[in-house]
């Protein structure tokens, strides 16, 4: 494979994981990875990216009713700053895709686990317990180059906190304030970095991805189902980052 073909692969892993709002920030950077070599460059294209996909699912959860910043806000306030601070920590590339790696096979695992259940239940947080979350997986996900709501979606799916489409809602928003936390952090650090040429067809790639994963995920699918596809999926990207960077295995 070339970079020519990576506009209709980022289209389809966009449109896959915005149907459970994610962003997609985790393949990319492991797609990424196998030919681009600038470790910087590679971080950043990946924020934007992600911005570009939960910005749409974002406003689609708003148009049908399901954000709720009542229940979003304490997530938010405590994990943008910390996302902020987390991606100006300066990483190997080697311990940045380890740290990756590990923590999206710890995390399609606890999804997996989640959506295995016979019922799907729900549940509130006290406050003190929503900025400990927000705040926790804003930093990893700064640390890590991603939004974060592949780690908290899992998180709060496992701890039955509502239904898995206010989940996803919440993991939307959630990676668009901290992708933008995450770019900021980059610049002051000064490690933002893109290939001008690449960026905008890997944009036009992921919004038209991005606004189809939306649709369908507003149509009120089975969620069970594309949760359960998604985890198997987080966890082979997390396991081959992990063989790849870690021991020089491919699979």
């Amino acid at each position: 494979m070339t970079l020519d073909y990576l506009p209709f692969l980022f289209s389809l892993i966009a449109l896959f994981y915005s149907s459970v709002g994610f962003g997609g920030g985790s393949s990319y950077l492991a797609i990424m990875s196998l030919f681009i070599t600038d470790f910087f460059e590679i971080r950043s294209t990946a924020l934007i990216l992600n911005i570009c996909v939960v910005t749409i699912g974002t406003l689609g959860f708003i148009r049908h009713h399901v954000f709720n910043l009542k229940l979003f806000w304490p997530f938010l306030l405590s994990s943008i700053p910390l996302a902020y601070l987390g991606a100006q920590v300066k990483l190997s590339q080697t311990g940045f895709f380890l740290i990756l790696g590990s923590s999206l096979i710890i995390s399609g695992g606890f999804m997996l686990l989640r959506y295995m259940r016979a019922k799907l239940y729900s549940k509130e947080f006290t406050l003190t317990k929503k900025m400990a979350l927000g705040g926790s997986i804003g930093l990893l996900a700064g640390v890590s180059g991603i939004g974060g709501g592949i780690f908290l979606s899992p998180v709060l799916n496992l701890l039955n906190w509502k239904d898995p489409r206010t989940v996803a809602s919440l993991a939307s928003v959630f990676i668009l304030m901290n992708s933008i936390a995450g770019l900021v952090g980059l610049t002051v650090a000064g490690t933002f970095q893109l290939d001008g040429n690449l960026i905008w067809k890997l944009i036009l790639a992921v919004l038209l991805g991005g606004g189809m994963g939306s649709y369908l995920s507003n149509r009120k699918l089975n969620l069970r189902i594309l949760g359960g596809l998604t985890a198997i999926l987080v966890i082979y990207v997390g396991a081959r980052l992990v063989l790849v960077h870690g021991f020089g295995i491919a699979i």
